[in-house]
């Protein structure tokens, strides 16, 4: 009875934040699923440890104030759980205050005893997203060419991965197919990017497996994967981090200048894994003023 309740409360919290819960997949079209059916599981007040399917929850703010661009906001945890709350929800009502919509993204955790491909069931999932939302855009008001990515940790990570992965991992059909799965830009904040040398080993673990190949570990190892087609991307990270070596956002950062992406990168000496809507040093607060600043640069299609 006890985790009834809890579940019944994960629901109405969700709900009671976000104007709209939106199912990323139709039904029968959910990919890379043995059909087996999941319970909403939360580890600790605003971590959810599994889900049954991927969904959305849009913040958006008044029509009179909304612009154009709209941000998938993808949350940590280390690929082991959704820190839906702290790395969700709190960021989505930060992008309203600048009129940019807001879609918190519950995505499958590659730890669910549902996938058949564990390394590619996030993946699946945002690119499944961004299509939605690039179909849906007029109803939101949106733009389809400005939808990005706003990625914590290993959502940092997970939205790398989206943004340069061009493989269409989603198996849509139709229509859908002409949909892209690239975002038009990213912004990554604290990310997991190289799983080799400087790892965050539970991401690495909980996206990979306990014995990953050297192959695998290469391949899912972000800063390899930058290319001229990368959209542009700002990067934010604390010298400090305990958790995700700063050389995590450093490599990526080399690997933009190298293919001429368009972006930029902001050290700070302070923050440590913790760099998000309330800081404990002012100086590390000011990421906020710089994204939007960055984000005014890249909105004027």
């Amino acid at each position: 009875m006890k985790k009834i309740f809890s579940i019944v409360i994960i629901f109405l919290s969700l709900h009671i934040s976000a104007q709209e819960k939106i199912t990323v997949w139709q039904k029968g079209q959910m990919p890379n699923s043995k059909g087996l059916q999941l319970k909403i599981e939360e580890e600790k007040e605003g971590r959810i440890t599994q889900i049954q399917e991927a969904e959305l929850f849009a913040f958006l703010p008044p029509k009179e104030d909304r612009k154009k661009m709209a941000v998938i906001v993808i949350p940590g945890g280390g690929y082991r759980h959704l820190t839906y709350d702290l790395g969700g929800f709190q960021y989505a009502k930060w992008l309203n205050t600048l009129g940019i919509s807001a879609f918190v993204l519950n995505y499958r955790l590659p730890t669910s005893p549902d996938l058949k491909q564990r390394e590619i069931g996030p993946l699946q999932d945002v690119q499944a997203a961004i299509k939605l939302l690039r179909k849906k855009a007029d109803q939101y008001g949106i733009s389809p060419d400005q939808i990005g990515v706003l990625g914590t940790s290993a959502g940092g990570h997970l939205a790398a991965m989206a943004s340069n992965i061009a493989t269409d991992y989603t198996e849509l059909k139709g229509d859908w197919e002409n949909l892209s799965t690239i975002p038009d830009f990213a912004i990554l904040v604290s990310p997991v990017i190289d799983l080799g040398e400087f790892a965050h080993k539970g991401s690495r673990i909980n996206l990979l497996g306990e014995n990953a190949s050297q192959e695998k570990i290469k391949e899912y190892s972000m800063q390899n994967r930058v290319s001229e087609k990368t959209p542009p991307t700002v990067l934010f990270h604390a010298q400090n981090d305990p958790a995700v070596p700063v050389i995590n956002s450093i490599l990526y950062y080399e690997a933009m200048i190298k293919n001429k992406v368009k972006g930029a990168l902001f050290i700070f000496p302070e923050g440590e894994h913790n760099i998000g809507i309330t800081n404990k040093s002012e100086l590390t607060d000011n990421w906020k003023k710089l994204c939007s600043d960055w984000l005014k640069t890249i909105g004027n299609k």
